[in-house]
């Protein structure tokens, strides 16, 4: 099978994680720093000009100097915590390089998938960096930006199953999903007997322990969490979609939404993009 993905520190597939999509629950938030790997405002020592050199966006967030984002922290590589408390990944990395690019401080926030749109409109973040998938559904409350990468659902099964795909999904079969996911909407569609956790590791991890049938999440997640946990499970089928992951924002923050998406052409434009994406993918997740 081809290795489309690296783990973390060190950079092989053997490597680490929940959704584009995570779960239901109490809410559990921090706002926590990134990695080494991560970026911090004044740190890209390159000569590109960036949307901040124009436009003061510190009058379009919510606390002075700063670009706070959101995500779930339950989602590896995208979102994890690293063992000492501090969310790392690839959303993270993301985030805070278009905090660079604004001039401002990134800051992610944790929170429960569940309730990230609620906190978004609540006014409690500028922004949601989470790997958030676009859906007309969504769109009725959130506005999106240009995509910054690029995956899809798939079917995961234990090596001893009969299923080989999504075509094998009928309404006895059990399926678990990570709460809230666009994963857990898509199977409703196949079979009623669902189970949901509020992470997507979670339930690989229990169909590896022989509970359920299946478990259809992102497929990046999935082979990065087979490898690093060596979990017994096996990818099975084709894609069952592509999904386009996106910054969301409240609606009418036009300015804003304007200097994320210049700030997200200057990463690809500077190179940074591809060496986020290369600290853990092999792949470059930012081409559809």
């Amino acid at each position: 099978m081809k290795k489309y993905l690296k783990g973390f520190v060190p950079v092989t597939l053997a490597a680490t994680m929940v959704l584009a999509a995570c779960g239901e629950g109490e809410e559990d938030e921090a706002d926590t720093g990134a990695d080494d790997g991560g970026e911090t405002a004044g740190e890209n020592g390159d000569d590109t000009d960036s949307p901040g050199d124009d436009t003061d966006y510190d009058q379009y967030t919510l606390e002075d100097g700063k670009f706070v984002f959101a995500l779930s922290g339950e989602y590896r590589p995208f979102s994890y915590d690293d063992g000492t408390g501090d969310v790392v990944g690839f959303d993270v990395d993301i985030g805070m390089a278009i905090a660079e690019e604004l001039g401002l401080e990134g800051v992610p926030h944790r929170i429960t998938w569940n309730s990230i749109i609620l906190g978004l409109n609540d006014n409690r973040y500028d922004a949601i960096i989470g790997s958030m998938g676009i859906t007309e559904e969504r769109k009725e409350n959130v506005a999106f930006s240009d995509p910054y990468y690029y995956s899809g659902a798939q079917v995961f099964a234990r090596s001893d199953s009969d299923i080989q795909s999504l075509e094998d999904i009928d309404e006895n079969t059990e399926v678990a999903v990570a709460e809230g996911t666009t994963y857990h909407t898509m199977i409703q569609d196949y079979t009623e007997n669902t189970v949901t956790y509020d992470s997507d590791v979670v339930a690989l991890q229990t169909l590896s322990q022989g509970r359920h049938d299946a478990v259809v999440t992102d497929r990046l997640v999935g082979l990065i969490n087979i490898e690093d946990q060596e979990l017994d499970i096996e990818l099975r089928g084709d894609l069952i979609d592509t999904e386009e992951m996106a910054i969301a924002l409240r609606h009418d923050e036009d300015e804003l939404m304007q200097g994320i998406n210049e700030a997200l052409e200057a990463l690809h434009e500077s190179g940074k993009y591809e060496e986020i994406n290369q600290r853990y993918f092999d792949e470059n997740i930012g081409e559809d």
